[in-house]
């Protein structure tokens, strides 16, 4: 019998709503937390959400909100009724303050993105930012704990240092996580699970990898047992 692990969040970036749902359902109990992300946002991404929920299992919206304070703070409102876990925002911090006011009475946890995975040194320059990426990671996870959020969304390569500087309470969300062998797409810092979680990620976001698996349930199960054996 398969045991779901909580820590393995599987992502649904898959063209609509009954694609996702349809892997959500082959997969069964190997899996309990699920991330939704923009793709299916527009295409009814909280009521999938809701579904999923109702399923008992858990969900992450990655929506990365960026706004002006105000609108973060209704939409962070307006998100809480879809019941989700988890709520990604920018990690800056007037949006981060917004949408902590905009969570409140509610369940949902809230972190801050620090730098994509997808961004190596040489493209935060060509993008104007003063920091290489390690330094803007750690810059923006104090900013994240200052705002009061739950946690940060970092590649495996900063999780380390972060553990080690802000301690056991913080979540670290580690997306870009490929099995051993894998194809690392377009990813730039990336890591295997058992990795990621030795250098002290709490949660791994896992992508292609399952959803593009010729067998997604046997491909999320073979993850498991990697996590197992941490």
């Amino acid at each position: 019998m398969s045991h779901a692990d909580p820590r393995l969040i599987v992502a649904l970036d898959l063209p609509t709503t009954d694609a996702a749902w349809s892997l959500v359902e082959s997969i069964g109990n190997t899996v309990s937390f699920y991330k939704i992300g923009l793709q299916l946002f527009p295409m009814g991404g909280m009521d999938l959400c809701r579904k999923i929920k109702a399923t008992g299992k858990q969900v992450f919206l990655d929506f990365k909100l960026h706004d002006i304070p105000a609108t973060v703070e209704k939409a962070t409102r307006s998100i809480t009724t879809g019941g989700a876990d988890l709520l990604t925002i920018h990690a800056e911090p007037a949006v981060m303050q917004a949408a902590v006011a905009g969570r409140e009475g509610s369940d949902l946890k809230l972190l801050g993105v620090t730098v994509m995975t997808c961004y190596d040194d040489a493209m935060l320059a060509e993008m104007g930012y003063a920091f290489g990426a390690r330094d803007l990671v750690l810059r923006r996870v104090e900013q994240s704990l200052e705002a009061g959020v739950d946690g940060v969304v970092a590649s495996a390569h900063e999780a380390r240092e972060i553990r080690a500087r802000f301690g056991k309470d913080l979540l670290i969300v580690t997306p870009g996580i490929r099995p051993t062998g894998a194809d690392i797409g377009d990813q730039k810092r990336v890591a295997t699970p058992a990795s990621a979680l030795s250098d002290g990620a709490s949660h791994l976001v896992v992508g292609r990898p399952v959803n593009a698996a010729p067998n997604p349930k046997a491909a999320a199960q073979a993850i498991v047992d990697e996590i197992a054996a941490v």
